[in-house]
């Protein structure tokens, strides 16, 4: 009885540290060695276990062409989840189109102007909190190819992050600052978790 006892003691506590697991999803014509380079960025900074799975052909479901040919970014997390959550913990798809969402205001009308808003190009859009995210390379490009993946990698951290529950952070220097639709904002933004942050994790 003693060592049924311990065994399912045994088992609990190794369940209780089992990392996540991440499924990442190249969509067509995300290079493999940027899907490397995230794969571990993410592993390391949130100490999760990372699966990549085959890539892939953005979903025709989210195509758009309301102001120029995109996907939208609320389709494809949706898609994402459907599709890929039978055996991971949450899964993040990393695309190099343009992707957008409708933005609306806090009484659930589309922001003014609404040309500019109904279908708004963003970096990347997360579930905050939930399983699925989405990262665009469109919108963070830079002649400097290292400033480049410097986006890449915060944006990621930052969309992850709205999984885990991170909600926007005050801080500017946090990762999880809200980007105000400038990319300078990424810029300046560290690629680490500020203390309060940090807090909500553990």
């Amino acid at each position: 009885m003693r060592y049924i006892l311990f065994l399912a003691l045994s088992l609990f506590l190794i369940g209780c540290h089992q990392k996540k697991v991440v499924g990442i999803v190249p969509y067509k014509g995300m290079a493999p060695d940027k899907v490397d380079t995230i794969s571990k960025v993410i592993s390391n900074f949130y100490d999760v276990k990372i699966v990549v799975l085959p890539e892939r052909k953005l979903y025709k479901e989210a195509y758009t062409a309301v102001k120029s040919p995109r996907y939208r970014a609320d389709s494809i997390i949706r898609i994402q989840k459907r599709a890929d959550l039978d055996t991971l913990d949450y899964v993040l798809g990393l695309t190099n189109s343009d992707i957008s969402i409708t933005k609306y205001d806090t009484n659930g009308n589309i922001r003014k102007p609404e040309s500019r808003y109904r279908d708004f190009g963003i970096m990347g859009l997360a579930y905050c909190p939930g399983n699925s995210s989405v990262v665009s390379t469109y919108r963070i490009q830079h002649k400097d190819t290292e400033i480049t993946l410097s986006r890449f990698k915060k944006v990621v951290i930052h969309e992850f992050g709205h999984n885990l529950g991170l909600p926007h952070c005050e801080d500017k220097h946090c990762v999880m600052t809200d980007a105000v639709e400038k990319i300078a904002t990424v810029d300046n933004a560290k690629m680490k978790l500020c203390k309060k942050c940090k807090g909500k994790l553990n």
